[in-house]
């Protein structure tokens, strides 16, 4: 399983960045995936999670409408649309293999990929 996760950079409040994560080595279009975060000295937390045909599809209570998730199961690419960025979003972001709403968090580093950086600073 590889995961590889594109997209971060440093913004400025307001702005928006799209995240995308290439995935090979399993059958993408048959697993749900999710989007997870980790800040320095925090625990991880769940972003975004949807399903393997998109129909269902579920955020972390923080999003509130500025963030989208989508996927391209013939090129095996998940993706998470940022918008409205804040400061607080500031975090590590990683796709997962999976729903990880359902594991324990300890766990979850052994179904994500190296990460993409998100900085929100103005």
């Amino acid at each position: 399983v590889q995961l590889v996760e594109l997209g971060g950079g440093t913004v400025q409040p307001g702005e928006s960045l799209r995240l995308s994560c290439a995935a090979s080595g399993f059958f993408f279009s048959t697993f749900p995936m999710t989007w997870v975060r980790q800040a320095p000295g925090k625990e991880p937390e769940l972003v975004s999670v949807i399903n393997k045909n998109s129909e269902s599809i579920d955020y972390g209570d923080f999003v509130k409408g500025r963030f989208t998730i989508s996927r391209d199961n013939v090129k095996n690419m998940l993706f998470l649309q940022l918008n409205n960025l804040k400061p607080e979003d500031t975090a590590m972001y990683y796709c997962a293999k999976g729903d990880l709403r359902g594991a324990p968090k300890p766990g979850w580093p052994n179904y994500w990929g190296r990460g993409t950086q998100v900085t929100v600073s103005s």
